[in-house]
């Protein structure tokens, strides 16, 4: 029986122009480059000017991947925009997205998944194509959690970058090649540990405003490293079991990239090398949901990731959310 997938056939990013290095952030924060190297792995990241939005940015992600497809916009008929920083919270940044790409016929919303965002929305499109919905979509990793930050906060500012990716996907009944599978989990008695809670419906607008609620992102830093250590190793360890699959069939590993300790964590319990494991976390730092598409963009433009490799993706994030993709390239 002919099997239906989901074949990334194109990939782009998208990056602020503006580099921050951390001898730069040492001049207005109480942090030094060697104190964060050693914690993360960070040696830099890209912030986004005014001008430069989640929409924004993944639009031109949206673009590349499209064009690198040789997906026209009258083509596309879904766009999901993975982000939990929208340019409003209504509407959806993916429509503003679909309105820039000129993606007419596309249904679109966005995804709230925060840092696991990518693995959730490439799931739902993918299964949207294997259930014959939809021949082709567009999905969009992207944040901009700069403009969420206290800068005067040294445990969470000096994390986060703002960058966005993006992959064309259309349905194939190629082989093995598209989306293989993919695992996801969740754990809400963790949303305490990482949170924006200002102007939701339980911490509204006030017009005067008073209200109790944080107005800069919060993440207890100790929890989320113990959870984020097992979660990673733990939803790739399933995802192979699942697939029938095992560490030697894995071509490129491409991690979120939050924290170098976490990343080299997951890759020493699997058992990969290092020339297996793709990182960028010192350029770009913890880009949220546009971090793995963004590294995917750059592990296939190194030439570390060609047409018939296996690729496993993992994420966690928010929520407490984490999960895993497998692809064939």
């Amino acid at each position: 029986m002919i099997k239906t997938r989901a074949l990334i056939e194109g990939v782009g990013h998208a990056v602020p122009r503006r580099i921050v290095t951390n001898d730069d952030l040492a001049k207005f924060v109480d942090t030094n480059d060697e104190w964060i190297r050693q914690r993360t792995g960070i040696a830099e990241r890209r912030l986004s000017d005014p001008d430069e939005t989640s929409a924004t940015l993944g639009t031109a992600a949206a673009l590349q991947a499209m064009e690198r497809a040789g997906m026209s916009p009258d083509e596309v008929e879904l766009v999901v925009c993975a982000t939990v920083t929208p340019d409003m919270l209504f509407p959806a940044s993916a429509c503003l997205i679909q309105d820039q790409i000129g993606a007419k016929h596309a249904a679109a919303y966005d995804l709230g998944a925060a840092c696991a965002g990518f693995i959730y929305g490439l799931n739902t499109a993918s299964a949207l194509i294997k259930a014959g919905e939809v021949k082709t979509a567009v999905v969009v990793g992207v944040d901009t959690l700069s403009k969420f930050v206290d800068w005067k906060d040294r445990s969470t500012c000096v994390l986060f970058g703002d960058g966005a990716g993006a992959v064309a996907l259309r349905a194939t009944e190629d082989g093995d090649r598209g989306v293989l599978k993919t695992v996801m989990y969740s754990d809400g008695s963790g949303a305490c540990h990482i949170s924006y809670d200002a102007f939701g419906s339980l911490h509204p607008y006030s017009r005067d405003g008073g209200g109790d609620s944080r107005k800069a992102l919060y993440m207890a830093g100790a929890e989320v490293y113990r959870f984020a250590v097992n979660a990673m190793g733990d939803a790739c360890c399933n995802l192979l079991e699942a697939s029938g699959m095992d560490t030697s069939q894995i071509d490129l590993f491409v991690p979120h990239q939050a924290n170098l300790r976490i990343i080299d964590s997951a890759a020493k319990r699997l058992g990969l090398p290092e020339e297996k494991v793709f990182v960028n976390v010192q350029k770009y730092g913890n880009t949220s949901g546009g971090s793995i598409p963004i590294a995917l963009f750059e592990a296939e433009q190194e030439g570390r990731l060609k047409k018939g490799m296996v690729v496993m993706t993992v994420g966690f994030g928010a929520g407490l959310v984490w999960g895993a993709n497998l692809v064939r390239w």
